[in-house]
């Protein structure tokens, strides 16, 4: 729900407002630590959708506290897109893409391949690839499968692997990085 003052500026336009200001002065490595680190005061994410054509650039997380708005936007931009269905995704996985992203110190949005996967799709990418998990993250909301135009699969998996808070998996020959936030570990060429 958006809120409106009688000049009609809106809640969520004063917190973009406060938040792009924000950006340009929030230090890169402050009070940062373990997988956290790099994302400073503010913690934002960008991703792109090669399937849905479209965007986010958000906000999610100020000061210590969450946006809820930011992350519903999160999960709505994440969800299967081949079914609809949304799952609301971890906030522990958003924080190790942004992290990661920060990183890598990249201009561009993710590209997101894979975000929340319904069953159905789960199964039906499972019956066409060895390289599907039957119990996969995506079907949880913890897991996403990115790639980045201006960096390779080594220096995206290097990101993931150096935030140190979940699984992070190398997929150089579909050039993607699966990124979640389960069990520390890691996979793939």
């Amino acid at each position: 729900m958006t809120e409106s003052s009688s000049t009609g500026i809106s809640r969520r336009g004063i917190l973009k407002a406060f938040a792009a200001t924000a950006i340009t002065a929030a230090p890169t490595f402050a009070n940062a630590a373990g997988f956290l680190r790099g994302a400073g005061d503010i913690r934002r994410i960008r991703m792109v959708s090669p399937r849905t054509g479209e965007r986010l650039d958000t906000i999610y997380w100020i000061e210590g506290d969450y946006i809820k708005e930011a992350l519903r936007e999160i999960s709505l931009f994440m969800r299967d897109w081949r079914t609809n269905d949304i799952r609301a995704i971890d906030i522990r996985t958003v924080d190790i893409l942004a992290a990661s992203h920060n990183l890598l110190d990249a201009s561009e949005p993710y590209m997101l391949l894979s975000g929340y996967r319904s069953p159905q799709t789960n199964a039906m990418l499972r019956s066409r690839s060895r390289g599907v998990a039957k119990n996969s993250r995506h079907l949880i909301g913890e897991a996403a499968d990115l790639r980045l135009g201006s960096r390779s699969v080594n220096q995206i998996y290097s990101a993931g692997v150096a935030c140190g808070g979940g699984g992070v998996g190398r997929y150089s020959g579909s050039n993607f990085v699966h990124m979640d936030c389960g069990p520390v570990r890691t996979w793939g060429r």
